[in-house]
């Protein structure tokens, strides 16, 4: 039996050491696409045409539809929320929202104040509307 061992920010993948452990890194992006039944990948007009994951901290989707923007989700760590972007341009849009998470992560592993901030208006960020709110604390 060949156990896996996972060594961070390593690419050890094609390395059998003696004790024929498998190291696998799980600091590279991920498409988890395939995991997702058909029926979960149609979401009202949507259908997700990818989704990818870093090193189980980020997560970047793309949303196709032939009715409206296409849409970016996103989520690290407490940051999280939709970009909207036209079919012309949804592909370049997704690994530059990808690409600006990942430096961040790796700078900081959380985003900063002054991240979130910036990539927010940078990106125009939208908070979904269909994400429901536990809001009963606030009137007690």
């Amino acid at each position: 039996m060949i156990r896996v061992h996972v060594v961070a920010g390593r690419n050890l993948r094609n390395v059998v050491p003696k004790d024929n452990r498998r190291y696998i890194n799980l600091e590279k992006w991920r498409n988890v696409t395939k995991t997702f039944s058909k029926a979960q990948r149609h979401y009202r007009n949507m259908y997700l045409e990818i989704c990818e994951v870093f090193n189980d901290e980020l997560e970047v989707s793309l949303f196709s539809s032939k009715v409206e923007s296409y849409e970016i989700y996103f989520s690290y760590g407490i940051m999280y929320g939709i970009i909207y972007a036209e079919e012309e341009n949804a592909a370049l849009k997704y690994e530059e929202v990808k690409k600006e998470l990942e430096l961040e992560y790796r700078q900081r592993k959380e985003p900063s104040s002054e991240f979130i901030n910036e990539f927010a208006e940078k990106h125009k960020v939208c908070l979904p509307n269909d994400i429901f709110f536990d809001a009963s604390s606030l009137f007690e």
